[in-house]
Order: structure tokens, then sequence, then C-alpha cells
């Protein structure tokens, strides 16, 4: 009986710290830009230059991107620096062997990680959004970098030019008899060659193209979708009332 207890209370006690541990930063909301051509244009430029130079999106051909409003010469001039064939997948150049020695770990392809790191907390956008808007210099880390989403990250800050330098602070709590540190905001370090609200902008083009690359098709299976249903609509309607005149007389 005892070690039944004993179980039952190590359960409890190793349900409680993964709670804790999934807690985590608090997500903020990505926009919704996944009908607008131009922002998924920017996103795609900003992925190309700063994301697949290490990260590949394997899934996802050059030529896929006419479905954001760019022809094949804008797609060969501006967007294909790994390849020369427009029908080429989106791979990174970077030999997997030394991104494992540089990063610790080979660069995860990004081709669905739009869609794979929803949870609770939020969606993947919503992941992505924030965990570009939360980085920080970190001395003690050896890429010099730390991040607030996923504290102890191998990935330095693909963005910093843009973004420039900062730093966290902190405010002191107290939660169930423990002191806390809760994120207060951010102290600039470094300027960056965005403003902030400029840079929070391009971050979410670039998470809205992200966002569409995951699945090329949502817009148009939404769209179908609505169509469908308006069709249902009028179709229960006037089967409801060919019902009505059917049963009429043998009532």
């Amino acid at each position: 009986m005892k070690k039944i207890l004993l179980g039952f209370m190590m359960a409890l006690g190793l349900s409680g710290a993964a709670l804790a541990a999934g807690a985590g930063f608090p997500l903020d909301k990505a926009p919704q830009r996944t009908n607008d051509m131009a922002a998924l244009q920017n996103g795609a430029k900003l992925f190309v230059n700063y994301c697949l130079s290490c990260h590949s999106a394997s899934f996802m051909r050059y030529n896929r991107l006419r479905d954001i409003g760019l022809n094949d010469k804008q797609i060969a001039e501006n967007m294909t620096f790994t390849t020369d064939k427009i029908g080429d997948t989106m791979k990174s150049n970077m030999d997997p062997a030394m991104a494992k020695k540089w990063f610790g770990v080979n660069p995860p392809d990004l081709t669905l990680v739009a869609r794979s790191r929803a949870s609770k907390q939020g969606s993947g956008p919503d992941y992505i959004y924030t965990l570009l808007r939360t980085y920080y210099r970190d001395d003690t880390k050896p890429t010099g970098w730390n991040n607030l989403v996923f504290p102890n990250i191998g990935m330095p800050n693909p963005l910093w030019e843009l973004q420039g330098e900062r730093k966290p602070t902190f405010d002191k709590v107290t939660s169930h008899g423990h002191e806390v540190e809760v994120h207060k905001g951010w102290e600039p370090v470094k300027a960056g060659t965005m403003s902030t609200s400029v840079y929070d902008q391009n971050v979410g083009d670039l998470v809205a193209y992200m966002q569409w690359m995951a699945e090329p098709e949502q817009n148009n299976r939404v769209r179908i979708g609505v169509w469908v249903l308006l069709f249902l609509s009028v179709f229960t309607v006037i089967a409801w009332r060919l019902n009505a005149a059917f049963w009429k007389d043998i009532k």
C-alpha cells in the first residue's frame, strides 16, 4: 500500500513539474496575412535571405512562389540563390556535418514548422512570431545569443542586423511563496537597421510566408469550403420545401 501511495505521489509530482516546465513564455498573436500577396512576397524574400542559408524547406519548390504573385523571372533573379532551376526544392547549401559541428545539431527543415509548433499556448505562427522577437545578447552562450521563448537556443539571432541588440529586464514577484522573475520589457543595447515597429512588421510578413508555405492550398481550401457551405445551405432549403410538397397530400 505504501508503494502504491508513493508511486501516486511521485506521479503527481512529475505531472506538476511537467506542467510547470510547459508553462513557458507567453506567446504574442501573429498577424494574419496569408491573403496579403505583398506581405507574402516580402516574407519569401526574408526567408530566402536570412533563413535558407542554414535551414532547408525541402518540401517547397521555388516555382510554387508563382502562387503568391511572382513570375518566373522574379523568382530566378531574386530567390534562387542555392540553385539555377526554379523547379528545384528550397534546400540549404550548408553541409549537415559542419552544421552539427557549429550548432550542435543539424538545423531542422522549416517547411512545416508553422504547423508543427502549435501547442496549447498558441499556434505555430504565434510561436515563430514571438521567438523571432525575443532574442537577446547572452555572452555566456557559445553563439552569444539566447531567447526567452526557447532558452539555451542553439541558433543565433538570424535577424540581428535588422532588429539590433537588446537585453531583457525583469521584475521580481512572489508566487506561491517563492520569488520569481517576470519579464518586464527590453533595454536597447545597439540599434538595428529597422525600428521596432518596422521590424515587427517584417517579422509578421516572414511568419505569414512560413504559414503559407506549410500549406499553400489553405486559402483555396477555405475559399472552396465557404462555397460548399453556401451550396449546402441553399440545398437544405430546397430539400426542405420539396419534402413538404411531397408529403402534403399523403398526410
